[in-house]
């Protein structure tokens, strides 16, 4: 199995983690599987950019976003060229270096 490496994230993976992963599964499901506990407001539905994360390293096995994700992804704060939705990112058959940023364009957070 592949392995997700999520990089140190100062509030929601201080230590980062180096997690196993089911191929077709999504990067979010495996962070919130694994107790980190990412944003995801539409509840997973590619509605809001809450989840997005840069997929550092491994972006190549991922299968290519929608429209509808390139859509979004135009309004996330932080935008990069590797760039994705968590929630719509499924893990393949090679291994994933996520990071998750600092900052997420959520108008109605519950943790704050």
């Amino acid at each position: 199995m592949p392995n997700i490496i999520f990089l140190p994230h100062e509030e929601i993976c201080p230590e980062g983690a180096s997690i196993e992963a089911e191929s077709g599964t999504s990067i979010c499901d495996v962070a919130l599987a694994n107790g980190i506990e990412i944003e995801h407001a539409c509840e997973k539905s590619c509605a809001c950019t809450t989840c997005h994360v840069y997929v550092r390293e491994g972006m190549d096995s991922l299968e290519d976003p929608t429209e509808d994700e390139e859509d979004l992804l135009d309004k996330a704060w932080g935008l990069e060229p590797d760039s994705r939705l968590s929630c719509q990112a499924r893990v393949a058959d090679k291994d994933l270096v996520v990071e998750i940023p600092k900052y997420t364009l959520n108008q109605v957070s519950e943790q704050h």
